[in-house]
């Protein structure tokens, strides 16, 4: 519970709680279990990015809103909420595939990605030693990896064997073939949680996005408390601080297009509830240019992917919170965000507390 709660909701307003005062302090509103049911039955379509626009509880039928909300947070802050298990399903027929898309538009791309995953697949942003499929959308013929992708003997495909009538036109990858083993990495929708079961090894998330980038992409990391701001500056890791004083939270660059954040978590202090993994775009590009990102999380030294997940609904947008990392009782969860915003890297970080100058 802090200011940038949009709503919470209690069966009994009158408890003396600590969240339901700190929730009147802040004006923030409150509904019932019912009422903000019959809510999620009237979620109407948001409005352009850019505009002004003001955050409603729209009363619902035979209910009554205690509180009226107040704007829109500047900074977006995704909250905890109920675990879900939104994960691609293990016997679906591209499980253990790395599918590529080449070529066509953005919003064609992205729809197949996402089609992969749907069926099992995890969706890879360049041409690694883990794809075994590429799928070919108008265009993709001319990209420059195709001659690679022909020595490496991978399967070709148009956008038609995504729609695949049924699992037989989709065999699964044979052990071996591609010089691979199939990829065992659990992949994640946008907004799927996990738990991470070994939190006395550091945990590595890392950020990959196509090699073609137009533009510098700055991968970032806020470690932040239970009101969801930083204690102190130090805590903002980045290109110009790539390490917390402690040695807890850490930034690594590979290269131009994969950037990485390490978070030592059984010693970050018991203040730090969260580790917000953003990236930023230097310049006046979008991540419509940039294009996916896929963020992969790892613990230990030259482990396999845990988990990974490709995050491609981007347009407008010049910030994007990739994944956060977040105390669950006695332990930590990963949730892939993939929420962008059209705001800079410097206004983001003022939005947790960061002490930024002009």
């Amino acid at each position: 519970m802090s200011s940038q709660t949009s709503v919470v909701v209690t069966n009994d307003p009158s408890a003396a709680s600590g969240k339901l005062r700190c929730a009147a302090d802040e004006g923030v509103p409150l509904v019932d279990e019912s009422t903000y049911v019959r809510l999620l039955e009237s979620v109407q379509p948001g409005q352009a990015k850019g505009t002004a626009r003001q955050r409603r509880v729209a009363e619902a039928p035979g209910s009554a809103t205690i509180a009226q909300p107040g704007p829109v947070p500047s900074v977006p802050v995704q909250r905890t909420v109920r675990p879900t298990a939104l994960t691609a399903g293990a016997d679906q027929p591209l499980t253990g595939r790395r599918v590529l898309v080449l070529g066509g538009t953005h919003e064609a791309a992205a729809e197949a990605r996402a089609r992969a995953v749907a069926l099992g697949a995890s969706a890879a942003v360049n041409l690694s030693a883990s794809v075994t499929d590429v799928v070919v959308l108008p265009g993709g013929e001319a990209d420059r990896r195709m001659n690679r992708i022909t020595a490496l003997g991978l399967r070709v495909h148009d956008a038609g064997w995504l729609l695949a009538p049924t699992p037989a036109a989709m065999p699964a990858p044979a052990q071996g073939e591609a010089g691979e083993q199939p990829d065992t990495a659990e992949v994640l929708v946008r907004g799927a949680v996990i738990d991470l079961p070994d939190t006395g090894t550091a945990w590595t998330v890392a950020a990959t996005w196509r090699q073609q980038a137009v533009c510098d992409v700055d991968v970032v990391a806020l470690a932040v408390d239970v009101q969801e701001q930083v204690p102190g500056d130090e805590d903002f890791v980045f290109y110009g601080a790539p390490e917390h004083p402690n040695g807890t939270v850490r930034l690594a660059t590979d290269g131009p297009t994969e950037q990485a954040v390490t978070a030592d978590l059984e010693r970050l202090p018991l203040e730090i509830h969260r580790v917000v993994i953003a990236a930023a775009i230097d310049g006046a590009a979008t991540f419509s240019d940039v294009g996916a990102i896929e963020i992969t999380a790892t613990h230990g030294i030259g482990a396999a992917p845990t988990a990974r997940a490709t995050l491609d609904a981007a347009t407008t947008e010049r910030t994007m919170i990739l994944a956060e990392i977040y105390r669950r009782g006695e332990g930590w969860r990963l949730r892939a965000v993939g929420q962008g915003y059209d705001h800079g890297l410097a206004d983001l970080a003022r939005g947790y507390g960061v002490d930024v100058a002009e």
